[in-house]
């Protein structure tokens, strides 16, 4: 009788006397981890509930950071056009007075990626 794997298409390799399946991985999607990817890895790693594990298996581990990193990124893109908008940092105020303009914008900035994160990375 042939076994699951073998009625599947499976093969398998004899080493020291034990039939071990012949398992191939698909090939990584391709792109870079940016930051986002790399937080939420790490977040998923010391969570220990079992989602990290199950991701790395199933090979979609790397196909799952890089959504999450792209969609982080545009995501602090948006809010930070928003917030900007809403609170009438302008390039006029850009061109008049500078460190102003440069104090309002690193504000920004930093409470939108306290969103994401928040949102997306430990959620």
């Amino acid at each position: 009788m042939a076994s699951y794997f073998e009625q599947r298409g499976g093969t398998y390799t004899p080493v020291n006397g034990i039939l071990l399946p012949d398992l191939v991985l698909d090939a990584p999607p391709p792109g870079t981890l940016g930051k986002y990817g790399r937080m939420r890895k790490r977040y998923l790693e010391q969570r220990r509930d079992g989602t990290f594990p199950a991701l790395t298996l199933s090979g979609k581990l790397t196909e799952h950071l890089l959504e999450i990193d792209r969609a982080a990124r545009e995501q602090l893109e948006a809010t930070v056009s928003h917030l900007a908008a809403a609170e009438g940092v302008t390039e006029s105020l850009k061109v008049r007075d500078q460190m102003e303009w440069l104090r309002h914008m690193n504000s920004i900035r930093h409470r939108a990626e306290e969103i994401v994160k928040n949102e997306l990375i430990y959620n």
